[in-house]
């Protein structure tokens, strides 16, 4: 334990323990900042974002994919009908049966046309099994990324999971340390350094080190210095800068 000088203006033991108080205090709100600022939460978020983009892109890939589909079912249809007819049309012709030069002349002109609108169709059929094999290699390509960003999830949400855990067993171990130290400071005081701290970004209670309040900084007048020095070890004393309360150490230079 450390042994301050005789000679020295130190506060009471009450308020020396305001001070591993609010050292505490600052403890925790790092570690709830800590908690808040995760880099894996940031992960998280960015994953969430390319999963669901990922998500829609799929639905609109097999949606896309469904249609053409189905247009490769009509296209091979439409490919077998006039493949039927031409057949029917060509054995019609071979048989013989037909006598009339002027139906002998529309048959064939009408085989001609149909092998013209088969190749039309062949070629029709052709690129849309293409657009169709695009489409599907795109999904399977999405699926993929969708299942690698899943798995980069887990792996982030194990990573916070673990980096919480961690966190909140310090936070536990500093919350009794602080239950330990509030019991031992009057209600009063700990009421006024509770207000300050709201009032002063978590702050209630700083050291005066060297004439200089750790709180923010500044540096007291000696005439501030010389109302300090006069005060009782158990009387309040406060920054005239900042407000908050100042604690008297070996270090002030008192």
């Amino acid at each position: 334990m450390r042994e301050y000088a005789l000679n020295a203006v130190i506060a009471a033991p009450e308020q020396l323990r305001l001070l591993e108080l609010q050292a505490v205090d600052l403890r925790l709100d790092q570690l709830a900042h800590q908690r808040r600022a995760l880099p894996e939460e940031a992960t998280l978020v960015a994953l969430d974002s390319t999963l669901a983009q990922l998500r829609d892109r799929i639905i609109a890939g097999e949606t896309e994919l469904s249609d053409l589909e189905g247009a490769v079912a009509k296209a091979e249809a439409d490919v077998e009908q006039v493949r039927a007819r031409s057949r029917r049309d060509q054995e019609l012709l071979d048989s013989g049966h037909v006598n009339s030069a002027k139906e002998l002349e529309s048959l064939q002109h009408e085989v001609a046309s149909l092998k013209k609108r088969q190749t039309d169709l062949e070629d029709l059929e052709l690129e849309v099994l293409e657009r169709a094999e695009n489409a599907r290699n795109s999904v399977a390509s999405l699926v993929a990324q969708r299942g690698e960003n899943e798995s980069a999830r887990e792996t982030a949400v194990a990573a916070r999971d673990a980096a919480v855990a961690d966190i909140e067993g310090e936070s536990v171990q500093a919350a009794a340390e602080r239950d330990i130290l509030a019991e031992t400071i009057s209600a009063d005081l700990l009421s006024l350094y509770e207000k300050l701290r709201v009032a002063n970004a978590g702050v209630g209670a700083a050291a005066l080190h060297q004439s200089r309040c750790e709180g923010c900084r500044m540096e007291l007048t000696p005439v501030d210095l010389g109302r300090i020095r006069a005060a009782a070890p158990d009387a309040i004393v406060r920054c005239e800068e900042c407000r908050r309360i100042l604690i008297r150490t070996a270090e002030s230079g008192l």
